[in-house]
C-alpha cells in the first residue's frame, strides 16, 4: 500500500488578510482525508517567520468578533531546504520534514500575488493554484482589467490612482472620479477581502477614502458604484480545460456593501443565494465569461470570478481572485457543492491539478534543456 500524500498547508502571512487565511486553512485541513493525506501545517506570522504548527490556530474560548492569527513564537521555526529539488522543511536543529505538494492558503500580498509561487518554482516544488504570472495579475485589479478588456470582457468604469499622481495632482483624480459619477468605490488595487474599501457618496469624502486605500499599497482604484446591479460570483476549476460552477448571488444584509465584516465576522451579514435565480442564458454567458477571465490572466487550479448583472441583463466583470476564501461560508466551495462537487472532492481535485501541472511543466523544462544539433551548411 502506498503511503499517504504529504500536503504542506501554508497559511497566515504578512498581508492584511492574515486572519482570513487562517480561517480558510482550518476549513481546508478539515476536508483533507487523513487516510489519503498526511498534512504538515505551517503558519507564517505577521513578521514573515514560518512556524511548524499542529494546525491553524483557534480563538480562545469565549472570544468573538474576530479571527485567529499566527502568533510569533507559536511553534518551531522552519524554512524550505536549500537543496534544489528537495521537498523538505528544515528546523534550526537540522530536523527535516518531507512533503510532496504545497497547498498555499495565503490571501493577499506576499502570498496570493506570485511571491510564494516564485519561491516554490525556484525550489521545484508543486503547489496548488495559479503560477507566478496568473497570481500576480490576479492580485492587481488594475492590470487584470486591461487583460479582461483585451479578451472582449466588459469591466466596471474606473480610474487607476497611483500614489505619486495623487500627491502631485489630487484635483485631477477628483475630476476623474466626478466624471465616473457618484457614488464610487475606492479600494486598494492589490488587496482582497474588502480590506481598505470605502463607498464614497460625495466629493468631500473622496480624499479620506483614497488615503485609506493607499495605506495598503501604492496604487488604488476608483470605480463607479453599480447601484442597480446584482452581484454574482462563479467558481472556476481546472488547468488547460477549466470549467465553471453554477452562479451564486450576494445580497448584503445590514451592511452598506459586502464588506470584511459581512464576509467573515457577521454570520447574518449577507444572504448567499446558491444557485442564483437567473435565466439559463444568463448563467451560460456568465460561465463563458468566467472561463474567459480565467484564461485571460493565465490562471490555473482555481479562481472565483465576480460579476455585476445590470438591469438590462448585461454582465460586467468586477474582478478575479486566484486564492478565493475557503471558509465554511465562502462562496467558492459553496458554488462547487451546488454544482455537485463536495468540499473534500474539491480539495482532492485541486491537489491533482497541482501535480499534473507540475509534471507537465517539468517535462517541458527537461525537453528545453536538451541541446539541439546545429544545422549543416
Amino acid at each position: 500500500m502506498s503511503r499517504p500524500l504529504r500536503i504542506l498547508l501554508v497559511f497566515g502571512g504578512r498581508s492584511a488578510e492574515h486572519e482570513v487565511s487562517v480561517a480558510s486553512a482550518r476549513s481546508v485541513l478539515g476536508a483533507l482525508d487523513p487516510a489519503r493525506y498526511e498534512v504538515v501545517t505551517v503558519g507564517i506570522d505577521k513578521e514573515g517567520r514560518w512556524h511548524l504548527l499542529p494546525g491553524p490556530p483557534l480563538l480562545p474560548p469565549g472570544a468573538s468578533g474576530e479571527l485567529p492569527a499566527v502568533a510569533a513564537g507559536a511553534g518551531t521555526e522552519v524554512a524550505l531546504a536549500r537543496e534544489p529539488g528537495a521537498h523538505e522543511l528544515v528546523t534550526d536543529t537540522g530536523e527535516r520534514r518531507p512533503f510532496d505538494v504545497v497547498f498555499p492558503m495565503l490571501h493577499g500580498p506576499l502570498g496570493e500575488d506570485g511571491t510564494i509561487q516564485g519561491l516554490l518554482e525556484l525550489a521545484g516544488i508543486p503547489y496548488v493554484g495559479a503560477g507566478v504570472l496568473g497570481s500576480a495579475v490576479g492580485m492587481d485589479k488594475a492590470v487584470q482589467k486591461v487583460l479582461f478588456r483585451d479578451a472582449g470582457l466588459e469591466v466596471v468604469p474606473h480610474v487607476v490612482v497611483h500614489e505619486r499622481d495623487w500627491r502631485d495632482d489630487p484635483e485631477a483624480v477628483e475630476a476623474a472620479a466626478a466624471d465616473l459619477g457618484y457614488p464610487v468605490f475606492v479600494k486598494p488595487a492589490a488587496l482582497g477581502s474588502s480590506v481598505g474599501v470605502t463607498k464614497v457618496y460625495e466629493p468631500g469624502h473622496l480624499a479620506r477614502a483614497v488615503e485609506e486605500a493607499l495605506r495598503h499599497g501604492r496604487k488604488a482604484l476608483v470605480e463607479k458604484a453599480m447601484e442597480e446591479a446584482r452581484e454574482l460570483e462563479i467558481s472556476v476549476l481546472g488547468n488547460d480545460d477549466p470549467v465553471a460552477s453554477v452562479a451564486g448571488e450576494i445580497v448584503p444584509k445590514g451592511h452598506e456593501f459586502y464588506d470584511y465584516e459581512a464576509k467573515y465576522l457577521d454570520q447574518h451579514g449577507a444572504q448567499l443565494l446558491v444557485p442564483a435565480g437567473i435565466p439559463a442564458e444568463t448563467l451560460e454567458e456568465a460561465q463563458r465569461m468566467a472561463v474567459a477571465a480565467f484564461r485571460a490572466i493565465d490562471a490555473a487550479g482555481m479562481a472565483r470570478v465576480d460579476f455585476f448583472l445590470l438591469p438590462s441583463g448585461r454582465l460586467v466583470v468586477n474582478e478575479i481572485n486566484t486564492i478565493p476564501g475557503f471558509t465554511t461560508i465562502s462562496m467558492y466551495p459553496k458554488l462547487w457543492e451546488a454544482s455537485g462537487v463536495t468540499y473534500p472532492e474539491l480539495v482532492d481535485r485541486l491537489i491533482r491539478l497541482a501535480l499534473e501541472r507540475h509534471e507537465l511543466e517539468r517535462g517541458k523544462a527537461r525537453r528545453g534543456d536538451a541541446p539541439t544539433a546545429p544545422e549543416s551548411s
